[in-house]
């Protein structure tokens, strides 16, 4: 019990008050008043009207409010409807997707996942582990850089032409393995590569000793996402390279064929 104590007064020392009251601001609005005064807000938040004021001001700014400026009410922005619909899509995207990668998983005993670009980098969103005791880890919320690996450069390669060229021109690469790629002109012609066959497959380029095949998830003519097949080199000869190819293009497929119903 005393623990529980100690931590939650841990929390509550290194948790920014800003960010509460802020979030006080927004749930001011949850009793279904779609616009409020500034006197409103600060009764229901009890926070003092010149730091409120400030507050406001930046939420207007950033998109989250949104002030009428002949009645002075404000009333919950746009950016709050595109943060929700990013989630909705995500939680719609994982249910479709995670049965395809159960069936999978279940017909090699291989690691199999799903991942995003976010901030610049590839980001797994979900995962399904080997079940072999020697198996190439995949970690939910781990990030790498888009120029290492089937799965960062299949999201890489199937990105608007101006995002790939602006990506080339602030990329700067630090070697993961003794042969991830190193230089642009490497990368541009492997995204090439990719964007033919549709697919990627790499060796060893972010997981020594690993091989992944990838197939982008494409949405409004971009990869949303990517489904990635990933399995020891040691196990590589167990194989058909040729029909897992075809399953994890064959996965990627039929979770687009389900997002557009």
């Amino acid at each position: 019990m005393e623990n529980l104590k100690d931590q939650e007064k841990m929390n509550a020392h290194y948790s920014m008050s800003s960010v509460h009251r802020v979030i006080q601001v927004l749930r001011a609005f949850k009793d279904g008043d779609k616009q409020l005064s500034l006197t409103d807000i600060h009764k229901r938040t009890g926070i003092g009207i010149s730091s409120l004021q400030r507050m406001l001001w930046t939420l207007v700014y950033e998109g989250f409010l949104v002030k009428e400026e002949d009645t002075k009410m404000y009333s919950l922005g746009l950016e709050l409807f595109f943060l929700g619909r990013l989630v909705e899509q995500s939680d719609a995207f994982l249910s479709i997707a995670i049965p395809i990668m159960e069936r999978l998983n279940e017909e090699t005993s291989e690691n199999v996942s799903i991942s995003i670009i976010e901030n610049g980098e590839r980001k797994c969103l979900h995962n399904l582990p080997s079940r072999h005791e020697l198996s190439a880890l995949t970690f939910i919320g781990h990030t790498s850089p888009l120029y290492a690996g089937a799965s960062a450069k299949a999201l890489l390669a199937f990105q608007s032409d101006d995002y790939v060229r602006d990506y080339l021109d602030r990329i700067q690469f630090v070697p993961i393995t003794d042969i991830t790629v190193n230089s642009k002109e490497q990368l541009q012609q492997d995204l090439t590569q990719i964007r033919k066959k549709g697919y990627a497959i790499t060796y060893g380029e972010r997981v020594k000793g690993a091989m992944s095949i990838c197939a982008p998830i494409m949405m409004d003519d971009v990869a949303f996402a990517v489904f990635t097949l990933t399995i020891p080199r040691a196990r590589e000869e167990d194989y058909d390279i040729d029909e897992l190819i075809k399953k994890v293009i064959g996965a990627a497929r039929e979770i687009e064929a389900r997002m557009k119903k």
